[in-house]
């Protein structure tokens, strides 16, 4: 397991946010990216949340709708990894699911688009 504290792990976050390609992100509207060290059952199961509604499932979303969440959980993150480059491509893999569920592709879509 490699150790990296909050400020660390969210640099790298926003790394590898800075490095998804344009035609993933460019899409995302009224989406924040949260840090949390762990789900609310304290499980390190769970690596990231998408907590919204698909684009696919959206009958209508106006203006004051709060915001759609992305949640990357550090301390499963890191149990999984042994290096940073094996956090760095965790992080983005987690990303780009997540991601995938705001625009309502399922896995099997992901990994035929490249995304995953």
């Amino acid at each position: 397991m490699i150790e990296l504290d909050a400020a660390a792990f969210e640099a790298l976050v926003v790394e590898e946010l800075d490095l998804l390609p344009d035609e993933m992100v460019d899409g995302l509207d009224n989406v924040i990216f949260v840090v949390e060290d762990r789900p609310e059952d304290g499980s390190l199961d769970l690596l990231g949340l998408y907590e919204g509604t698909s684009l696919t499932e959206r009958a209508d979303y106006g203006f004051g709708e709060l915001p759609d969440r992305i949640v990357l959980f550090r301390e499963p993150l890191l149990s999984v990894c042994e290096t940073e480059d094996e956090l760095r491509d965790e992080i983005h893999t987690t990303l780009v699911h997540e991601i995938g569920h705001f625009y309502g592709i399922d896995d099997e879509r992901l990994h035929e688009l490249g995304w995953a």
